[in-house]
């Protein structure tokens, strides 16, 4: 036996045995853990779970030990994506700071900002949010205007974010502030982090059309942020925050291999054909709508082909080659490719797909009502497909502007 085949050995029997029955199941969105205190799931699972996976350092498999992960190689992370899917284990721990913010600070932050940040987020301590966006600046996000007073050993905040998602969970928020207000808009913006409790930060929660609020207007007045807390140079946050970006949009730091992206994606698509035989029926052995039975036959070709593209990127990433705009193509096409999955559900189970309440319907088809609703915006959130759509253009095809 190779080295390889003695670690997926090990992590077998590990998992075989420390991962909760209700923790093999498939995801429920009110038991998602994603860090901090003021959001608890409902099943105490999660957290042994949770705590389990944090004490082999498997929340972070990648980062190096000092920050609390495992420093697991490639093919051991996919070996340990590959198991965990095997027993359909749910991912221990999600949201902005494994995803986003964790491995910026990897790249970007000082020693002092990465031993005080990191290990907090690989253990679900901190829960985190994104203070990007602005009104009248999201497509155009260079032109916000938040602005960042430099006060010595701090900066003094004033101005507005909005889509905050998560503001009010939050325990922390990475945000981009104006630093210089007679710099090029690209050049005078700084990147900087402070708690939600902070002095003069409040928060107004935006009501969707599917029912729920999960993002947020975030005000900032006089809101003090120590220098502690700028993140690589004054003035030089925009090559940070693209950074972030490009983790948000391709989403390779949480599957850090495409194994996990190819895995997770297959066995979300695969709910769909039961979901279209439940509720439209069988005739020899094949789902009775013909013109669906395709459409699902040629999405779950889609799903392959996009993961098989999420992993020959991961390993030209791990042989030097810098991503660039190729996350903006991830990021347009996986938003499709989700919005398409919930319209196939919403198809399948024809008009039971539309309740809102009463007791006409089951409890998993008024979710399925409001998810659809919330994946519209899929194609907005983190940068609208018109923008990446010009970013691909510009940087993948080389088309003049």
């Amino acid at each position: 036996m190779t080295v390889l085949d003695d670690f997926r050995a090990d992590t077998r029997a590990w998992l075989d045995e420390n991962c909760p029955p209700s923790m093999r199941a498939p995801m429920v969105n009110e038991e998602v853990v994603e860090g901090g205190s003021k959001v608890r799931s409902p099943n105490p699972d999660s957290y042994v779970w949770l705590d389990r996976m944090v004490e082999r350092g498997w929340t972070v498999p990648a980062w190096p030990k000092a920050y609390g992960g495992a420093e697991l190689d490639k093919n051991e992370y996919v070996v340990l994506l590959e198991e965990m899917a095997r027993i359909n284990a749910r991912a221990p721990l999600a949201g902005h700071g494994v995803v986003m913010i964790g491995p910026t600070l990897l790249e970007y932050g000082n020693e002092e900002q990465k031993s005080r940040h990191l290990p907090k987020i690989a253990q679900g301590e901190i829960r985190w949010c994104q203070g990007y966006s602005e009104p009248g600046s999201g497509s155009d996000l260079a032109s916000l205007s938040t602005k960042a007073e430099d006060q010595g050993d701090h900066f003094l905040l004033n101005g507005q974010k909005i889509w905050t998602s998560g503001a009010e969970p939050a325990d922390w928020i990475f945000c981009l502030v104006r630093t210089d207000p007679d710099a090029p808009k690209h050049e005078g913006i700084s990147f900087v982090l402070f708690p939600m409790d902070s002095a003069g930060v409040s928060i107004k929660p935006i009501r969707l059309i599917s029912g729920s609020s999960p993002f947020c207007e975030t005000f900032l007045d006089n809101v003090v942020v120590p220098k502690d807390d700028l993140i690589h140079k004054m003035n030089q946050g925009w090559t940070v925050a693209k950074r972030l970006l490009q983790h948000e949009r391709s989403g390779l730091p949480a599957l850090a291999g495409a194994a996990s992206a190819r895995l997770s994606g297959e066995q979300k698509v695969a709910s769909l054909p039961q979901v279209a035989m439940d509720y439209i029926g069988v005739e020899d052995d094949r789902l009775a709508d013909p013109i669906l039975r395709d459409e699902i036959a040629q999405h779950r070709m889609n799903g392959r082909s996009f993961s098989l593209t999420q992993q020959r990127v991961v390993e030209e990433s791990e042989a030097g080659k810098t991503l660039e705009a190729t996350t903006s193509i991830f990021k347009f096409y996986g938003a499709d490719l989700g919005k398409m999955q919930q319209d196939l559900l919403v198809k399948a189970r024809g008009t039971q797909s539309f309740g809102w309440e009463g007791d006409g319907f089951s409890a998993e088809e008024l979710a399925l009502g409001r998810l659809w609703l919330s994946s519209r915006g899929s194609s907005i959130a983190g940068g609208t497909n018109e923008v990446q759509l010009n970013i691909i253009a510009k940087r993948v095809l080389g088309l003049p502007d």
